[in-house]
């Protein structure tokens, strides 16, 4: 059955770290995008100066907040924090989007669209018209071969489980024991993406131009990366060990006990 989402009960959720000359600009698209959605900008303490132009911006707009962290501790430690935020005070879908322009504030309704049939979705670079601009080859070959590879680790039928585009029913989160998540960067996502399709939540993709950024540094790092690689093996390990424990228990015979 599906079921609409109201714009004005919509929560934008963008991390920023130095991100002053994007920031400005990424707010403003998704206020013109989505009118009636809220934007939360949650800042690591940047010190090029982006929370206090944040309050600035906050200042003269009701519908921006600011969440301001003391230090850099992560992506996945400032999504949960701001996930507990908007679910404190009522929010019925909470949206994750970057501060750099790589995930377009004009493809949201796309996503609230498809949110009418799903509990999760996801903007996903690698479905049927799905595509990245300006990233050259060796990082679309990483990021298909880590997809493929945590597709088939995990048994997840995701494109794209490492997307960071997504808006997530309040109802969703509340299924998703945040509290015991330690992940971060892109393991955050999968972590996430996993737990919804393990507890049988309605996820779907859509398709999105996911643009690479023309102003700032990226985070994206080594110890990032390593981080995602280890904890997928480390989880798709004892996934298939599940499996092969449920297979043997379900060819044992009726009453032996070992």
């Amino acid at each position: 059955m599906s079921e609409m989402v109201d714009p004005g009960s919509v929560l934008v959720i963008i991390p920023t770290y130095n991100e002053l000359e994007n920031l400005p600009l990424i707010v403003g698209r998704v206020r013109a995008s989505v009118p009636a959605a809220h934007v939360l900008v949650v800042d690591d303490g940047s010190p090029d100066g982006t929370g206090a132009l944040a309050d600035q911006i906050a200042a003269g707009d009701g519908q921006v907040r600011v969440l301001h962290r003391s230090a850099k501790r992560g992506l996945g430690a400032a999504y949960l924090q701001a996930f507990g935020w908007g679910l404190e005070r009522g929010f019925s879908v909470l949206v994750e989007m970057d501060a750099d322009g790589s995930h377009r504030p004009e493809q949201l309704p796309l996503l609230l669209e498809a949110l009418a049939d799903a509990d999760l979705v996801l903007g996903s670079r690698w479905v049927p018209g799905g595509r990245v601009e300006n990233w050259p080859v060796h990082r679309q070959l990483l990021s298909r071969g880590g997809n493929t590879y945590t597709r088939l680790a995990l048994g997840v039928p995701i494109r794209d489980v490492t997307g960071g585009y997504r808006a997530f029913r309040r109802e969703a989160l509340e299924r998703l024991d945040l509290g015991d998540v330690a992940s971060q960067g892109y393991c955050f996502q999968v972590d996430l993406a996993w737990r919804a399709v393990r507890r049988g939540l309605r996820v779907v993709e859509v398709p999105i131009t996911f643009v690479e950024r023309e102003v700032g540094v990226s985070k994206m790092s080594g110890s990032i990366v390593r981080e995602s690689l280890w904890r997928v093996s480390v989880w798709g390990a004892a996934h298939r060990a599940a499996q092969v424990r449920a297979a043997l228990r379900r060819r044992r015979p009726a009453g032996t006990t070992r």
